[in-house]
């Protein structure tokens, strides 16, 4: 029996709010924070990817992807990732506040 669109999204659904859990319970407990603060400095969180040499320019974006993915997991709800594992955008009207000001 073939599944249906509705199936799919349903199915697809569980998997991302078991995936999410999977991540929050693995990195908020202290450990895991302890963990999130090492990757934050290995995946350059909060500064430039830039190299000059462009082999490793891609290789500090690969470790940026990594955090991102993972901040993702820990702070975005289900329909959210379901809609950037879709290939949309989410939208942030708090980004749009920022600008303004």
């Amino acid at each position: 029996m073939a599944l249906t669109a509705h199936d799919v999204a349903r199915k697809t659904m569980e998997f991302l709010r078991g995936r999410r859990r999977d991540y929050q319970v693995s990195l908020m407990s202290p450990a895991g924070q302890r963990v999130l603060q090492d990757l934050a400095r290995f995946c350059r969180a909060t500064e430039t990817c830039f190299h000059e040499d462009p082999r490793i320019h891609a290789a500090l974006e690969g470790r940026r992807e990594v955090w991102l993915r993972i901040q993702q997991h820990l702070n975005l709800n289900p329909s959210q990732l379901y809609t950037l594992y879709n290939g949309g955008v989410i939208y942030n009207p708090e980004e749009d506040k920022d600008e303004a000001a």
